[in-house]
């Protein structure tokens, strides 16, 4: 950052890069394209750990869990979770109607939320890998964009347009 040059480009994907994460240790880098595959970088290296396949069609969004082990993507109308160990996919979240812009880990690690074009937030859990809730439900043509979660994990936040909403998870989830 001091000098602001390059240190380092990766190349592999065959087309336009939508979405990158770094672990939380920083050592691997994620990155989703529209060529329906997510790679993982070694980050010192630049060199490409694996290059992760199951999506049907673009990979907008990526996200590492808290603790490293899990990577999280989002594409046309699916969430897939990947065993970052051993590079297998581990579960396909199915509920989006639409592209899955957005998906982000709570700081424990244990719901992922998603935001996609269909208008709608969703949350999973993680580990038993299902839905929770739908929090938003928005008119056509709502893109949920972005998704963040507050760092003690109780607010979720969701972008959309000139719009941000805010969700208190645990109010949400208790209705």
């Amino acid at each position: 950052m001091a000098t602001g040059q390059n240190i380092a480009t990766l190349r592999g994907h065959r087309r336009w890069i939508s979405s990158v994460a770094f672990s939380p240790e920083g050592t691997t880098l994620a990155s989703g394209a529209l060529d329906n595959t997510v790679k993982l970088w070694n980050v010192a290296t630049g060199a490409t750990i694996a290059t992760l396949r199951g999506h049907t069609d673009w990979v907008l969004s990526v996200a590492f869990s808290p603790d490293g082990t899990t990577l999280a993507s989002g594409a046309w109308g699916t969430v897939k979770l990947w065993d970052v160990t051993t590079k297998e996919e581990i579960a396909t979240l199915r509920g989006h109607t639409n592209s899955v812009e957005s998906v982000a880990f709570s700081p424990d690690g244990t719901t992922l939320a998603s935001g996609a074009a269909d208008g709608t937030v969703k949350l999973w859990d993680v580990e038993k890998r299902k839905e929770i809730d739908t929090l938003k439900k928005g008119d056509w043509g709502f893109i949920y964009s972005s998704v963040a979660f507050s760092p003690d994990g109780r607010l979720l936040a969701a972008g959309a347009g000139d719009t941000v909403k805010l969700w208190n998870v645990f109010e949400d989830l208790s209705r």
